[in-house]
């Protein structure tokens, strides 16, 4: 951008959107072999440029809708169509429903047949432990945020028990939930939790998404990484051998739980996973507390942290993504920073990043501010003394008596209807009508509480012309109690 001698230099937004969506540079394509490919979605949400983004950033809504409306005056997309029974089988994506809900259902069937040893009951929790620590730990905060490094064993690992939860590549996965954090609660939010529980837990899967609201993230970082591009080139050979094959053969060889191996610790532990995972989305923005900020749908609860090993106190996580922990207390349940940490003690993980307490402190009461001054807002404390009219003392002293009058630092307050409710009791009350109380209510006669500043403010009326004026009689009070100390 161009600029003169007497400009500074602004930033080009568009460059920007180019930086953040990956699209200033040439990335590899990296394409998943064969069916692979299409159990994660479409391309369609990804063809979008910093140009178009930084349009629909920059213009008004209303600009954007009307924009729309014309592009798709003529032909709607089939998720703008109205769900009848002529659109439901193009509205669905039969493919990821037959994967996330098809399958199960034939899985919980087969159980009912089939009673698997107690060793296969193990090894599908133990299964399911390594899926969802390699979602958690791997996919989310090692690939999506960054949040640390790890040694190829542990990546390979990760990559091939994070296929086994079938919830797609970790390029994939990282893509889509790096824009869920860009755009966290707008159109453009793969799992948009303002479209409510079921859609932001399964219902964004299950149905075509619309081209018009895709986005990108740069995920150069993810495609230069080797471990991701085999995983994700391979996907389905990785996914079948992670979710079905292997506890097939690990039950069948050695305890001869052949069908036991394939739907417990296959079928039930690939479902009971996702079901966890899903949560992060659903749940997680649906139920608890908001310590760090209440904009955006994230909240924190302990009952979502453990059904997602950890990942429950997501207002915190949408504030500092980049932080291996989630938890911060110790008492937190958060195993995926325990898996993590230990992993740096052995020498497998290292740069494991943290925002700093000061940070953290100040997002807490920042929040705590703003619900302190909702709730200040709701109650009254009494007219500010700038609104306030100005009266002479002349006309404090003709209407005084007959009005129940006093002046405390420069205010005129009326006190009528208080005199039978003081706690020091009328006559001493009375005894100030008409008349400049303001030692008398600093601490000559009464060293007042907090209350009694408080319901004196409610009962302002004018300040006294040429007078000092202090509207803070709490403060006054004070300094003329620190005054008397040293007199």
């Amino acid at each position: 951008m161009a600029t003169t001698t007497d400009q500074l230099e602004t930033v080009e937004i568009t460059k920007l959107n180019a930086i953040a969506a990956g699209t200033n540079k040439k990335v590899p394509r990296i394409v998943a072999a064969g069916l692979g490919g299409k159990l994660m979605g479409t391309s369609d949400l990804v063809k979008v440029t910093a140009e178009e983004i930084t349009q629909d950033s920059l213009e008004s809504l209303a600009e954007k809708d009307a924009r729309e409306a014309a592009k798709y005056a003529n032909k709607k997309h089939i998720s703008e169509e109205p769900w009848t029974l002529e659109t439901f089988f193009k509205k669905i994506n039969w493919l990821n429903l037959v994967l996330v809900l098809g399958v199960p259902v034939v899985g919980l069937y087969s159980a009912s047949s089939i009673t698997p040893q107690l060793k296969t009951m193990v090894l599908a929790f133990v299964l399911y432990v390594f899926s969802g620590a390699s979602i958690t730990a791997g996919y989310h905060r090692l690939w999506a945020h960054k949040s640390y490094d790890a040694a190829l064993p542990v990546r390979i690992f990760f990559a091939f028990f994070g296929a086994g939860s079938i919830e797609g590549s970790i390029k994939w996965w990282g893509h889509s939930h790096r824009v869920h954090h860009r755009y966290t609660d707008t159109p453009r939010d793969p799992y948009d939790a303002r479209r409510g529980f079921w859609y932001s837990h399964m219902g964004w899967m299950l149905e075509k998404a619309n081209p018009k609201n895709r986005a990108r993230a740069d995920i150069s970082d993810l495609v230069a990484d080797k471990v991701v591009v085999f995983q994700h080139k391979h996907y389905l050979l990785l996914m079948i051998l992670s979710a079905y094959v292997t506890p097939t053969l690990i039950a069948g060889y050695f305890w001869g739980d052949w069908w036991g191996g394939y739907v417990y610790a296959g079928i039930l532990k690939s479902f009971f996973i996702q079901q966890a995972t899903f949560c992060v989305n659903s749940l997680a923005h649906w139920i608890g507390t908001q310590p760090f900020d209440d904009r955006r749908t994230p909240r924190d609860h302990v009952l979502t942290a453990f059904v997602t090993f950890g990942e429950g106190y997501h207002n915190f996580h949408h504030e500092f993504p980049s932080d291996y922990r989630n938890a911060l207390k110790w008492y937190q349940y958060d195993p995926t920073k325990v898996i993590i940490y230990t992993l740096s003690k052995l020498g497998l993980a290292w740069n494991l990043k943290r925002f700093s307490q000061n940070a953290i402190e100040q997002g807490l009461l920042q929040q705590q501010q703003k619900k302190l001054d909702r709730q200040r807002q709701k109650l009254n404390w009494g007219s500010s003394v700038d609104e306030l009219p100005v009266w002479t003392r002349e006309e404090f002293n003709e209407r005084a008596k007959k009005e129940g009058l006093i002046i405390i630092s420069g205010i005129i307050h009326n006190v009528k209807h208080f005199i039978k409710e003081h706690p020091g009791g009328q006559a001493l009350i009375r005894a100030t009508l008409g008349k400049d109380a303001t030692d008398a209510f600093s601490g000559a006669v009464y060293r007042h509480s907090n209350a009694a500043h408080n319901i004196l403010a409610t009962m302002r009326v004018a300040v006294v012309k040429d007078v000092n004026v202090n509207a803070n009689t709490f403060d006054a009070q004070e300094q003329y109690m620190e005054k008397e100390k040293q007199n």
